[in-house]
């Protein structure tokens, strides 16, 4: 009988592409049953999904009942929240508590979740405004005390960032621009979430014993702005200026209250880092020992050509 893993945000970036990860993968797609997760099952990403063989579940993730049903019978549970950036009022403690309680009674053996480091605690305060990496860490903070067994994938920063949201744009005079409140010496790790995710999780999967407690560093690389322009020009072949800004001038990029957030997001970056001058040798190794590899930026700009023509 096959084992059921539960995934969280099945319709979305990260759930997709862990499902996508573990369907692709012949030793796990065979030890697992996949069950995913949508707030609505009839939307037509959720029927895709039913079509290549997913179980897929309604739940509400402000209840418990719903989660109970959600994840009934799980071995393994990934589990991603959802930020809100427009307003003050997230729920993204309440759910990853909820989740993290119910596993706990149901005797969930392996809750894989999308974390952040709390950026309040690593700079004493310094900056105090980067919920969505908080909450997150106060999640994973609360799944360590209920004492399941679980490990943490530590998504780095979306190369999406640059072509979805346009933080590369292009200007009347054909150049694109890079506008960030730091120096040209901060480093970004990059993270191609949607191809990527799900690799990492399978590396997880794959060696349970050794990465229970552990974070995971969800990342292709370190990358300064120079180096991200650098290489977007070679690969496109269109040109492109990096812009450093003050911080007031980049909150107001920016609606509030989402402006202080992204500003203060950016300089955790630049210091004391993204993963505080941690390595990404050992996530690396860990990807590499199931026979995968993280995307590139350049490969992703290859695949995401149409967002940066000239």
């Amino acid at each position: 009988m096959s084992r059921i893993l539960t995934v969280f945000g099945a319709t979305g970036t990260q759930g997709g592409s862990v499902i996508r990860a573990v369907l692709a993968d012949a030793a796990l797609s065979a030890e697992f049953k996949i069950r995913g997760i949508s707030r609505n099952a009839s939307q037509p990403s959720a029927q895709a999904l039913a079509e290549k063989g997913v179980e897929v579940k309604e739940a509400d993730m402000g209840s418990k009942a719903s989660i109970s049903e959600a994840i009934k019978g799980s071995h393994t549970v990934f589990l991603v929240t959802t930020p809100s950036f427009t307003t003050q009022e997230s729920l993204e403690l309440v759910h990853g508590k909820n989740v993290a309680d119910v596993a706990k009674e149901q005797g969930v053996e392996h809750l894989i979740y999308s974390s952040l480091l709390n950026v309040t605690n690593e700079t004493n305060g310094r900056l105090k405004h980067v919920a969505h990496f908080d909450m997150k860490a106060d999640v994973e903070q609360y799944i360590r005390s209920k004492g399941i067994p679980s490990t943490f994938v530590l998504p780095g920063y979306f190369m999406t960032n640059y072509s979805a949201f346009q933080m590369l744009r292009k200007g009347a005079d054909g150049v694109y621009n890079l506008t960030y409140p730091v120096s040209d010496k901060a480093k970004f790790p990059l993270f191609d979430a949607g191809a990527d995710t799900g690799k990492y999780v399978v590396a997880a999967i794959k060696n349970r014993s050794k990465v229970l407690g552990k974070q995971i560093l969800a990342a292709a690389d370190y990358y300064t702005p120079t180096r991200i322009l650098s290489e977007f020009e070679k690969t496109t072949g269109n040109k492109a200026t990096f812009t450093p800004v003050d911080s007031e001038a980049y909150t107001n990029f920016f609606p509030s209250p989402m402006g202080k957030e992204m500003l203060e997001n950016h300089l955790f970056i630049e210091e004391p880092g993204y993963y505080a001058g941690r390595s990404l040798e050992e996530s690396r190794e860990l990807l590499e020992g199931v026979g995968l590899k993280p995307t590139t930026w350049e490969e992703f700009l290859v695949k995401n050509k149409d967002f940066f023509k000239s």
